[in-house]
């Protein structure tokens, strides 16, 4: 739909983590208003509705992506429908319900388990920030070719993880962040992609005492990913006793049963 300017800059205003929810609502009030176009009145309605309303806003969760899927060329994970899988995961449990039996009042915003997917590094969906955050990760492997000391692997990397060694490329796999973009530039096969999968991180959360999501190890899978999400609903479900983020639960109970084993990432041939 088209949006008037003063529509677009009065979303600008909404907090961004609930902002593409907003922006989907406006367009459903321009529509049932019989208008292609948004206005700033429409967007004044849903603010309206949001700030006396926000218990029927209220869904119990958020999933939240970035534009991978939509052609990024950063993409180190391509895992296309993952997120509606997880959306899917999500509503099974009718959270919502959950949390009106927790809750005492009416629920807001701030009360809606938030999971966050980014297919890499970039993390443009702020995965650090959510109850769980996926952040989508290609492992670089070294192979017995040859290695024509290009150096382009090393200019390309933005963590200073490559050095050459002996003519072969050595990777300080603590820096590394496991986004790719060596194997893409690397002319010789020298470096090729090695795991494939999700970094999971669990616990992140903004608000008055803000903290950044805390990350298992290994690298996941898609249908291992889904098995984590739902052993961490388990904990949360568990141990969530008036509507608290999933960031004070761990702080308070650890986070022992929801890290059961290393992930097994989708192709295990490199490391």
């Amino acid at each position: 739909m088209k949006w008037k300017k003063e529509a677009e800059e009065a979303v600008r205003r909404v907090p961004f983590f609930v902002r593409k929810r907003v922006k989907k609502r406006v367009e459903e009030e321009a529509l049932s208003c019989g208008s292609a176009i948004v206005t700033e009145a429409h967007v004044r309605a849903c603010q309206d509705r949001f700030l006396n309303r926000m218990e029927e806003e209220v869904k119990g969760y958020q999933v939240e992506t970035c534009f991978g899927p939509s052609g990024c060329p950063n993409r180190a994970f391509a895992a296309d429908g993952f997120a509606d899988r997880a959306e899917d995961l999500l509503q099974g449990r009718r959270l919502k319900e959950f949390l009106q039996e927790r809750v005492p009042g009416k629920l807001k915003m701030h009360h809606e388990f938030r999971l966050s997917c980014s297919d890499c590094p970039n993390a443009c969906s702020r995965p650090q920030i959510a109850d769980i955050g996926l952040i989508g990760a290609c492992r670089p492997a070294i192979t017995e070719a040859e290695c024509t000391e290009c150096e382009a692997c090393i200019d390309v990397c933005r963590e200073d993880a490559i050095v050459l060694k002996d003519s072969r490329p050595v990777i300080d796999f603590e820096k590394c962040v496991d986004c790719g973009k060596c194997i893409e530039v690397c002319p010789t096969g020298t470096l090729e992609a090695g795991a494939k999968g999700f970094r999971i991180l669990v616990g992140g959360k903004l608000g008055r005492h803000p903290k950044l999501g805390s990350e298992l190890p290994g690298l996941h899978g898609e249908d291992e990913a889904l098995a984590v999400i739902a052993r961490c609903l388990d904990h949360y479900e568990r141990n969530c006793y008036e509507g608290e983020r999933f960031g004070e639960i761990l702080e308070r109970t650890g986070r022992g049963d929801i890290a059961e084993a290393p992930g097994k990432p989708e192709n295990s041939t490199g490391s």
